[in-house]
């Protein structure tokens, strides 16, 4: 959080609402986050469990400031890494003012769904439903999972959007600002998430790993931004650190002779040049730690709290 609190305009009443988005994995979160902010804040792939940590995207609306918290999808948890991205979404639900509740309209109600809705039970303040990809399905099957869900909870207000075209965000966007609770905005007007550089940086070279790679190395895999430096003419060196689990992992992550790291560098240093605005060298290292998902100084790295058990 930002060391002092900052007001819209002096001579009018501003508002300022911390707001969670939380769902099930591969619902769309992170790419309305990305919609609602107007630029990329948060990494999206096509596969499920992307989001890690909490990042949080700041929209403006009018004198109302949008604090959007992106959450890692919930689901039923099996690993120690599993069960810190859990408790990181709930905990980022109970700190909000408003929580936006997204299902994919495509998928329904199943037992993750479920399972959500059964949690939002015990949270406080506005809960919003949001059906997504509503582009994908037909009127009539929409309703009725509008029905199927109205015992579930007391939902505030309900949207059909698509997180992907932007349809029904902009709606969204102005309920969201008028439900704000009055008082001063908390960052600046100009910022547009609270990550810092170097984490937002190891999540685009984790982006392009996740894409590039498959079945389980994404999951086994974790990027630290290790160094960063600004050279002269306003160049930025970027050295990173991609952690795996096994030899044989990465062996994958280089690739033959090298080219698939070599892409995956040049994917993310095009991205990050565009983000920062200057040229960006980036330098990209692999190495085997077998238990990183047992220490506590990659989830401090990753802003998750470390379960003990």
């Amino acid at each position: 959080m930002p060391d002092k609190e900052i007001p819209a305009n002096p001579d009018s009443p501003s508002s300022c609402a911390v707001i969670a988005l939380i769902g099930a994995p591969n619902a769309g979160k992170s790419t309305l986050i990305n919609q609602l902010t107007g630029t990329k804040v948060s990494i999206v792939t096509h596969k499920v469990q992307t989001t890690r940590a909490r990042m949080r995207g700041i929209a403006i609306e009018g004198l109302s400031q949008l604090i959007l918290v992106d959450t890692p999808g919930i689901f039923s948890p099996k690993r120690r890494l599993d069960r810190a991205m859990v408790d990181a979404a709930w905990s980022g639900a109970h700190d909000a003012d408003i929580t936006l509740l997204l299902i994919d309209a495509v998928k329904g109600i199943d037992d993750e769904v479920q399972a959500i809705l059964e949690g939002l039970k015990d949270l406080a303040g506005k809960k919003v439903l949001l059906l997504n990809k509503v582009d994908l399905v037909q009127k009539d099957i929409l309703l009725s999972l509008v029905e199927k869900l109205r015992p579930y909870g007391d939902f505030n207000e309900t949207f059909m959007i698509s997180a992907m075209t932007g349809d029904g965000v902009s709606d969204l966007k102005s309920y969201l600002a008028t439900s704000a609770p009055q008082g001063p905005w908390l960052y600046p007007e100009d910022q547009l998430t609270d990550a810092p550089l170097r984490h937002l940086a190891a999540e685009i070279t984790r982006e392009k790993l996740t894409l590039r790679l498959h079945q389980e190395l994404p999951y086994a895999s974790t990027v630290e931004t290790t160094a960063w430096k600004e050279l002269r003419g306003g160049k930025v060196r970027i050295e990173q650190t991609v952690y795996v689990m096994r030899d044989s992992q990465k062996m994958i992550v280089l690739g033959k002779q090298g080219r698939t790291i070599k892409q995956i560098s040049m994917e993310s240093r095009k991205e990050l040049a565009d983000i920062l605005g200057v040229a960006v060298d980036l330098f990209l290292f692999v190495k085997v730690r077998p238990k990183w998902g047992d220490d506590p100084e990659r989830y401090r790295e990753m802003g998750l709290d470390f379960p003990k058990n």
